[in-house]
């Protein structure tokens, strides 16, 4: 029995601002070991004995960010599938399971989201060798979480008949969207009720059956946009076309709410999706005032709160049961009983086409990051990082001028025909509309100071000749 992660890497994680952002959402964080989401996720069923390397789905933008954080593991993927825009769960997993069908007939996928936290990993082991025994050739298997309290922000699951041909396995009698408080009292009181973890198992084959007969214009489009998938470096590129015409749908939804081949493995597992900051509080141990303090901070009278700080000093008084971030550019200060309202702040920024719920101060591209640091009419000053080994677009700017100097590492430069090395302390100054290049020639980082002067500072203002990461 050979089984396949396939780790969905997507959505922009808006109830975790100002942490998450659409440039590096939750999953790809790390909230609660020094290892991201992403990572704690597949390194969880790496050891496994029938577990074989992941395939992940995600989006063109992370795609990077993704690659790096799996070396970072050594962790070689079967592939990473990139989506040219987020359909939902039904036509990720679509698209999935069209691949591993072309690689193995007989293959079993074990669906996981990249962002949701176990604690007890021996017992989610347990759980799966129970539904790859149970799901057969047709069925399709979901984990239920044993309820520990009255939750209204998660479905139920209902379960039926016990399955004759595995243990601690039942038929699926029917999936109940989110309830209202009376409703998840009602539901943790009866043991028939489990919640709905988004997590599944089944045959590849059996998903795409179903799904072509449950919802044919997704199965059409999902297998179009394998068939025509192509490769871009270690990648592979879904077919834009076809998967954007794939309807948006979750995998709930769009299948395993209208299927009769649905069995659910209940499973008490200390299992959390960190859908918001109260769930990260809990998941986390506090000190003896129930508070969940990280970075720089100070507390006096404060009980049952999550105070984190990223960037500077934060000090809190007199407050209980509250949320504290503070990054770089925004703080988010919210009672836990209405951290739910977080994605209402996302909603605003969008409105006002402003950017703190896109990126953070410090942006990450595939060789480094930057970071600004000031900024006033005509100039930006940023501090640049490039990565051993690796080197920027051969590009040149319409508007501006760019003057670096060296801090620490050592600089390959191009600028028009010259090529120079610079080291600690060492400048250069690159006029407007001049070809350049930027490269790490060295085993150490590279960081240097950027001033950009002119008339226009966007970074949409950049002409790429070359680009080792064939972006446009």
């Amino acid at each position: 029995m050979t089984i396949y992660p396939v780790i969905l890497s997507g959505g922009s994680g808006s109830r975790l601002w100002p942490l998450s952002r659409a440039a590096s959402p939750k999953q790809l964080l790390p909230l609660v070991s020094d290892r991201t989401m992403l990572q704690e996720t597949i390194l969880r069923v790496a050891g496994w004995p029938e577990i074989a390397p992941p395939l992940v789905v995600c989006g063109d933008d992370h795609r990077f960010l993704v690659a790096e954080q799996l070396r970072q593991i050594d962790i070689r993927p079967t592939a990473i599938l990139l989506e040219a825009e987020g359909r939902n769960t039904a036509p990720a997993v679509a698209v999935a399971a069209n691949y591993l069908l072309a690689l193995d007939p007989d293959a079993l996928m074990l669906v996981l989201p990249a962002d949701h936290l176990i604690i007890d990993t021996d017992a989610f082991h347990d759980a799966v060798l129970v539904a790859a025994h149970a799901v057969g050739k047709k069925a399709l298997a979901t984990f239920g979480i044993l309820p520990s309290a009255a939750e209204t922000g998660y479905g139920y699951i209902r379960r039926g008949a016990a399955i004759d041909r595995a243990e601690k396995c039942f038929a699926v009698e029917r999936f109940v969207e989110k309830p209202d408080l009376a409703t998840a009292q009602a539901f943790v009181a009866d043991e028939r009720y489990s919640w709905n973890s988004g997590m599944f198992l089944f045959r590849a084959d059996a998903y795409l059956s179903e799904l072509e007969r449950l919802q044919p214009e997704m199965a059409v489009c999902s297998k179009a946009a394998v068939t025509n998938a192509y490769n871009d470096l270690s990648f592979c590129r879904l077919n834009e076309t076809a998967y954007a015409a794939c309807p948006a749908q979750s995998i709930d939804f769009a299948v395993m709410e209208h299927t009769q081949q649905a069995i659910v493995i209940p499973a008490d597992i200390g299992w959390s999706d960190i859908g918001s900051w109260s769930a990260l509080s809990e998941m986390q141990d506090g000190n003896a005032e129930g508070n969940v303090l990280q970075g720089d901070v100070y507390t006096d009278k404060v009980q049952r709160s999550l105070i984190r700080a990223e960037s500077r000093f934060v000090s809190v008084i007199g407050l209980d049961n509250i949320v504290v971030v503070e990054t770089r550019d925004a703080v988010l200060i919210v009672n836990k009983d209405q951290v739910q309202r977080v994605k209402n702040v996302v909603d605003f920024l969008k409105q006002k086409n402003r950017c703190e719920h896109l990126n953070h101060t410090r942006v990450y591209r595939p060789w480094g990051s930057y970071e600004p640091i000031d900024a006033g009419d005509r100039f930006q000053v940023k501090r640049i990082t490039v990565d051993p080994g690796e080197k920027l677009s051969l590009q040149m700017h319409h508007h501006r001028a760019e003057h670096w100097v060296v801090v620490t590492g050592t600089a390959l430069v191009t600028c028009g025909d010259t090529v120079r090395l610079l080291t600690e302390n060492e400048s250069i100054y690159i006029p407007i509309g001049m070809t350049h290049r930027l490269e790490n020639p060295g085993k150490m980082p590279l960081h240097l100071i950027e001033v950009q002067s002119g008339a226009y500072l966007g970074e949409d203002d950049i002409v790429r000749f070359d680009d080792a990461y064939q972006r446009a």
